[in-house]
């Protein structure tokens, strides 16, 4: 509900964002005054996606990019997973 933190979002760097859940607290818009889960972290891509006036399949592109380039010893390929 912040605008000032949609505003900041919105004006950050591509390459600098990465998005998380509150969870098992603050759960996003559709989910108020539930549990909050891992699995809702997709509303607030959608929200950024939104708020950055790009694609959530952009977002998602993003995002995973920075996780791999954050965190760099993990593989992009886990063995066994198709």
């Amino acid at each position: 509900n912040s605008q000032a933190l949609r505003d900041i979002a919105a004006a950050l760097p591509a390459d600098r964002i990465l998005v998380e859940t509150d969870a098992p607290y603050l759960a996003p818009g559709p989910y108020r005054g539930k549990r909050n889960e891992p699995a809702y972290v997709t509303e607030t891509a959608k929200m950024l996606a939104h708020t950055r006036g790009v694609s959530i399949d952009e977002i998602a592109r993003q995002t995973t990019e920075n996780f791999f380039r954050l965190f760099s010893k993990v593989p992009r390929e886990l063995p066994g997973v198709a």
